[in-house]
């Protein structure tokens, strides 16, 4: 195994760094999604792109950050997906913004994209998935 790979597995393994960075990058995401107009520097150029980088992070990270069984990473997935529609609701109270079903589906698709990538990840250069001590 060489020194990258290594160090890839390693940082894999530290589910609580993960989690760390799943809790900013989901503070992040509310406060962008909740403000009346995000900075202009941050945006695709394309408000279901934004939905989906968002989303596919947060899954991403969340699924590396628990990685004990597949009912949990499940859950996870299921609780981002409620997140997203939290948000949907929550922006109907914020000028200029408004809620819609294809930014929930945008969220969807982030989140099967960013499980997708975590998958490929651990299995490219993880090591078998641990139990939470």
């Amino acid at each position: 195994m060489n020194r990258m790979t290594r160090a890839l597995a390693a940082s894999l393994a530290a589910t609580s760094v993960w989690r760390v960075l799943l809790m900013l990058i989901a503070g992040a995401v509310a406060y962008l999604a909740l403000i009346p107009a995000p900075p202009v520097f941050i945006d695709t150029g394309w408000d279901k792109a934004n939905h989906m980088l968002a989303f596919g992070a947060m899954a991403f990270t969340a699924l590396l950050s628990c990685r004990s069984s597949k009912t949990t990473r499940l859950i996870l997935l299921g609780l981002l997906f409620g997140y997203g529609g939290l948000i949907e609701i929550l922006q109907m109270s914020v000028p200029n913004r408004t809620a819609e079903w294809g930014d929930l589906l945008a969220d969807t698709v982030g989140i099967a994209m960013g499980a997708g990538v975590a998958a490929a990840v651990v299995l490219a250069f993880g090591s078998t998935p641990h139990k939470e001590r």
